[in-house]
């Protein structure tokens, strides 16, 4: 290593060839090359073209699975389709179709390097001594040398439709793993057509109906899942939703309630059993926000309740109804203790005080839980007397409690 010059003009690595600067550059990087050899050193070989087309190929199929992934995610019936529906068999497809398509485009772009690699780049072994310290300008240049000197030997630069392929395939690979983001990108802040999953902004639920004039009822999930008439499937006369009763809740109980506007009822003296509001009522379900904690206290416990002020009749006697959404990070509070009338959240332990307007006392949650105001209509049945008076969930920079 003592041996070499390092102190070369710019005058004299102009000079020099890429193949001489390649060499100078090893040497100077203390690089023994102990083994080389060339995959095909004779020009024509036509065992080249054959391996050749073996890649390509690997690079073509990488390719097609990557339009494909694209043409499944933007074209592809991927709208929920229950038992009784037509396209119902198309619509299970969609999320397989992409794990195969995305697969298989990776795979076949891995295999494609792969098999590359083994066939075009020489074998090589080399040894190199480390050096401590910034490189100088002539280890700048070499080192430019050298990396053009490693895309000669790859025999990529003369393989225009491996390289074309390879580029190609590594686009729509990368393309296959961030188009899904875009479906889950959403600007919280801009409202859409009101529903029972309220207009999409974080400050709305399902229960915002209640606010706009609409009778919003209590509904209970029965679990129910379509039943087979005839030999197929059907959520007709199927109700996941039904309307609560307050004597439907033993005292020191809880249950998790969402909520049903009148156009979903299909229960008690209105049921219909050709009517199906199966999906209206999977829509409630899944709202981000519509989960509500309906508890009754017990009697003397609830003489003990202290509300929070402007909340004083958000009760309806011993019922309280609390949003089921931690304020800490979203997660359910889905355990109530009944000798404590505590609400914990299993996520990270934050527990509530139900006796004093969910306020926290324990763990990382720092707000209450927003209490639903409720009453019950002249058939005896729970509604919604109002909205949350502020928004339900963790905190985010426009929340105004």
């Amino acid at each position: 290593m003592s041996d070499v010059n390092r102190n070369y003009t710019n005058e004299e690595l102009d000079k020099m060839s890429n193949d001489e600067l390649a060499r100078l550059g090893t040497e100077l990087d203390g690089v023994t090359v102990a083994y080389r050899k060339e995959r095909f050193p004779v020009a024509g070989d036509p065992a080249e073209k054959r391996a050749e087309r073996k890649v390509a190929t690997f690079f073509a199929l990488s390719v097609l699975m990557g339009i494909a992934f694209i043409a499944v995610y933007l074209f592809w019936p991927w709208t929920y389709k229950h038992m009784e529906q037509e396209g119902l068999w198309t619509y299970t497809l969609y999320t397989p179709l992409l794990g195969v398509t995305g697969g298989l485009a990776l795979v076949f772009m891995g295999i494609g390097i792969a098999s590359y690699t083994k066939t075009f780049i020489p074998e090589e072994i080399s040894v190199q001594t480390r050096h401590d310290g910034p490189s100088d300008e002539v280890d700048r240049r070499t080192l430019v040398a050298l990396l053009n000197d490693s895309w000669q030997t790859s025999t990529l630069g003369r393989r225009p439709v491996i390289a074309g392929l390879a580029g190609a395939g590594a686009v729509l690979a990368g393309i296959s793993i961030i188009l899904p983001l875009g479906g889950i990108v959403k600007n919280p802040w801009k409202p859409k057509a009101m529903g029972i999953q309220g207009d999409g902004t974080l400050w709305t639920t399902g229960w915002t109906l209640a606010s706009q004039g609409e009778t919003v009822y209590l509904g209970r999930d029965t679990a129910a899942i379509a039943e087979k008439h005839d030999g197929h499937y059907s959520t007709k006369g199927v109700s996941r939703l039904v309307r609560m009763r307050a004597e439907d809740l033993d005292a020191g109980a809880m249950e998790t309630v969402f909520p049903m506007t009148e156009d979903m009822i299909n229960d008690g003296d209105v049921y219909d059993a050709n009517r199906d509001v199966y999906e209206e009522h999977m829509h409630s379900i899944h709202g981000p926000r519509n989960a509500v904690m309906l508890i009754r206290l017990r009697h003397a416990d609830a003489l003990k309740a202290i509300p929070r002020e402007g909340q004083e009749d958000f009760h309806y006697g011993d019922y309280f109804a609390y949003s089921k959404i931690c304020t800490h990070i979203g997660c359910p509070t889905s355990l109530y203790e009944q000798q404590t009338n505590r609400i914990l959240c299993p996520c990270h332990q934050s527990q509530f005080d139900a006796l004093q307007y969910g306020k926290p006392v324990f763990g990382p949650a720092a707000r209450a839980l927003p209490q639903l105001p409720i009453t019950v209509d002249k058939e005896g049945y729970l509604i919604a007397k109002g909205d949350f008076i502020e928004p339900v969930g963790p905190a985010f920079w426009e929340r105004r409690s």
